[in-house]
């Protein structure tokens, strides 16, 4: 080993006996330079480390052979980032954000290209715990497990951090890492959308979209598109962007919608015939877009909406009477429809097998119940803490140098 490399090696070990992990960071992002040239001798060094004592030596050492060529097909790397972050110190980490989460895109990317995100999914929770505060705090390396979950089809790992509100986003972020905070929300709305939740994946997308931006994004745009789509799912019109919303992102609409904003024109005739024509004028798009099966569900969103219309004109309606109004294909179709808005919950109503007539019937729900009380004493309890944080926020924000700065008044 040379010189060099046992002088670093040294000053990792004498750096973290003594706890000054901002300076030991400082050592390490210095000796990056030097690590690459000796790639080398890297695991040598490796084996004289401790994983808890000498975390931060370790992750820059990691951060350097992911750097590498031809790192994603190194097996043994993969297992030692693995290890590293189930065994590395929180406390390490969290003063070297820009390396950790460096190491955590690198690994979630070499498992992507080797087609093994269920791989990551259990050790990219591992990651985000190890460097979070709170529970209601985003991290810029939550948008990988997303990601891995999308890939692997796997969703519930991920709800466990999306149901969290966040409050509060890590500090101490590059430039670049604005990009997760994009996909966070971007991937969030997408899980969301395949679990069919569509409110809280309309949310999603909105976060994404109204970020505010010097410039667009192209997470951004396809968004954008998944927000008319789902809003259309959701709301069944056009959304309209909300005031807080960039400029150029309002200007720049136009460019990049115009199937979608023609879609949306289609389903405001309630004709599913009209949209269907637009569904299949636009396919190649919509497919190209990945938003075929988005599209698909605005389809049958529009026979359900057709369909909660008819509840409110009559008491009771043949099947083929309503399949012919709803234009669907036959009275089996409309009572499969009905059936199934039936167990969801969007229409109150029973089937006469017999003759085939479908009685509408009123909501049973009084909002009296217990279950009722519970739900309205945890959104009391959702908008006092909500208030609170608010009311921190809005301290710290008072008492933040720069802001004082940029609001004094300079005497005349």
């Amino acid at each position: 080993m040379s010189t060099s490399l046992d002088q670093f090696a040294s000053s990792v070990r004498n750096l973290s006996a003594t706890g000054n992990f901002e300076k030991l960071n400082e050592l390490c992002n210095k000796s990056k330079d030097l690590l690459s040239k000796n790639y080398g001798q890297l695991d040598d060094i490796l084996q004289t480390f401790d994983l808890q004592e000498h975390s931060l030596g370790i992750l820059t050492i990691l951060v350097c052979k992911a750097a590498l060529d031809g790192a994603k097909d190194d097996e043994a790397l993969l297992h030692l980032i693995e290890d590293f972050i189930a065994g590395c110190s929180s406390e390490q980490v969290k003063s070297a954000l820009d390396n950790y989460n460096s190491l955590i895109h690198s690994y979630t990317n070499f498992l992507v290209l080797k087609k093994q995100a269920i791989r990551g999914i259990i050790h990219l929770q591992k990651a985000i715990t190890k460097i979070r505060l709170h529970q209601s705090q985003l991290t810029f390396i939550h948008a990988d497990l997303c990601q891995l979950c999308i890939l692997a089809k796997c969703f519930k790992p991920a709800l466990k951090f999306l149901d969290v509100e966040i409050n509060s986003i890590a500090k101490d972020a590059g430039p670049s890492e604005v990009k997760y905070f994009l996909l966070y929300y971007y991937y969030g709305g997408m899980i969301y959308a395949s679990l069919k939740n569509w409110d809280r994946s309309l949310y999603f997308f909105e976060v994404a979209l109204t970020t505010p931006s010097m410039a667009i994004s192209m997470i951004m745009v396809e968004a954008y598109k998944k927000y008319i789509l789902v809003s259309l799912i959701l709301d069944g019109k056009f959304p309209s962007l909300p005031k807080y919303t960039s400029s150029i992102i309002t200007r720049f609409s136009k460019n990049f919608s115009s199937p979608y904003k023609n879609l949306a024109t289609a389903y405001a005739t309630h004709d599913s015939n009209e949209v269907s024509n637009v569904i299949q004028k636009y396919s190649a798009t919509f497919n190209a877009d990945n938003n075929m099966g988005l599209v698909k569900q605005c389809l049958v969103s529009l026979h359900k909406k057709n369909i909660q219309k008819l509840t409110k004109t009559f008491l009771t309606l043949s099947l083929n009477d309503m399949a012919d109004r709803v234009q669907l294909s036959s009275a089996k179709e409309a009572e499969f429809y009905v059936l199934k808005m039936i167990e969801d919950g969007e229409i109150f109503a029973s089937i006469n097998q017999k003759d085939g007539m479908v009685v509408f019937l009123d909501n049973p729900e009084k909002f009296n119940s217990a279950k009722v009380f519970r739900k309205l004493e945890d959104e009391m309890k959702t908008c006092i803490a909500l208030d609170e944080n608010l009311r921190k926020m809005n301290h710290e924000i008072a008492i933040n140098p720069k802001y004082l700065h940029k609001i004094r008044v300079e005497p005349e």
